[in-house]
């Protein structure tokens, strides 16, 4: 069954974009591969001096589904380059920069935007540049035209990565955006890999030529609740499947992301006949021990039914309602995310569907923006440096006493 079987039902239902979308994610990848390789030489050129500075912090940043490419691919990139690599959102960036900036460390902020026309996402660059010495840029953008794109492009201290036209979803929901955002910043700091594309390429088609129909089924059952399961790096990718469900479905369809470990913690509490819960199984020796044994336990309290394991390694996971994602059981999980996720969107869109909803345009009315809207970004203003109680008058070596606007060069040396 092939989600674009009826292109006139689709166009009917508000789904022809995000199925589209969906279903062109292979080759998208292919492209990105393509493009990725022939800039190599530019790209090393700008990250090279960086990465070889032994303080340098990495912080990826974005907001929703693009905060959760850099949830997901800050562990795998810490263990590749062995240095200090962290995710943090840019509505954290923006709500409190002196908070997330507190080391005054040279870093590489590195921005996911679709659009790069969110309040934030220009706002979280130029706080970066405001509040540390040294901040160097790399933006990850499906939008030429964007804000984000056009203030970065000629900047000598910041490197663009622009992904292909078609990668700019037009539905409301990030598919194609999400994960092709994700393999560009896999590649460009992780290295071109052709031979791993072609593998992710080819396992997500093998999941969009067979599970649409499972996915179609999933959703005329009636669940009210969803909950997602991902350890380590696939928590990143449970949050971004819980929000897809949450996107699509207007809310109609309840979603919850947690760990395979966290899960027992209290929000085991949402389990009830209607929950269908979506495990994640780590490619990861180690981490997978914990997400089977929570298939185990789930297994002991919910129906079989309603129960997914999306995994990468043939063999036996718990239960016999397995999404096999073929050929990509050694790869690392970031990597694995990618085709794994498509599952997550299938069944979005199914979820939207059965509801009577419009998968392109969920929010007919406007109470929630395909591009965020109505963020005011207020102006950073330095507090009082807190004084001692004792000793000499010292104020804190990053802030003055005088209540001032920061300036775009106000710290940079």
């Amino acid at each position: 069954m092939s989600i674009l079987l009826d292109h006139d039902h689709l166009h009917q239902r508000g789904a022809l974009d995000t199925s589209r979308e969906i279903a062109q994610q292979p080759a998208v990848w292919r492209q990105i591969g393509r493009m990725t390789a022939e800039s190599s030489t530019a790209t090393v050129a700008f990250l090279k001096p960086l990465l070889e500075r032994p303080d340098l912090r990495i912080v990826l940043t974005g907001a929703g589904t693009s905060g959760y490419v850099g949830e997901v691919l800050a562990p795998s990139l810490r263990r590749r380059l062995g240095r200090r690599v962290d995710a943090v959102a840019t509505t954290d960036i923006v709500a409190d920069p002196l908070a997330c900036f507190a080391e005054d460390v040279p870093t590489l902020l590195v921005s996911f935007a679709r659009s790069g026309d969110s309040p934030e996402s220009v706002t979280a660059t130029e706080l970066a540049s405001q509040v540390l010495t040294d901040c160097w840029h790399l933006v990850v953008t499906c939008h030429e035209q964007g804000r984000l794109a056009r203030q970065h492009a000629d900047r000598s201290s910041s490197r663009l990565v622009l992904l292909p036209e078609a990668a700019n979803d037009r539905g409301f929901a990030m598919t194609s955006s999400f994960t092709g955002m994700l393999l560009a910043g896999l590649l460009t700091l992780g290295g071109p890999d052709d031979a791993l594309v072609e593998r992710l390429a080819t396992a997500a088609e093998q999941v969009l030529s067979t599970r649409p129909a499972a996915a179609a089924d999933l959703a005329a059952r009636g669940y009210s609740r969803i909950v997602y399961l991902g350890s380590g790096t696939l928590h990143g990718l449970a949050r971004e499947s819980a929000l897809k469900v949450l996107e699509l479905t207007a809310g109609r369809a309840v979603a919850l992301a947690e760990s395979a470990l966290g899960f027992r913690h209290g929000p085991k509490s949402v389990l009830d006949d209607r929950t269908l819960v979506v495990s994640y199984e780590s490619n990861d020796p180690y981490t997978s021990q914990y997400d089977r044994d929570m298939v185990a336990e789930l297994l002991r309290v919910i129906p079989e039914r309603n129960l997914v394991t999306v995994t990468g390694r043939a063999g036996q996971p718990a239960g016999d309602n397995a999404w096999i994602l073929p050929g990509i059981g050694d790869v690392d999980d970031a990597a694995l995310a990618l085709p794994a996720v498509i599952c997550a969107q299938l069944i979005g869109l199914h979820f939207s569907l059965a509801l009577g909803r419009t998968p392109d345009n969920p929010f007919p009315g406007g109470e929630v923006n395909r591009v965020v809207q109505g963020a005011i970004m207020h102006p950073l203003r330095r507090q009082p440096a807190a004084r001692p109680t004792a000793g000499p008058d010292q104020g804190h070596p990053g802030l003055d006493g005088d209540r001032a606007d920061v300036s775009s060069d106000a710290r940079r040396r």
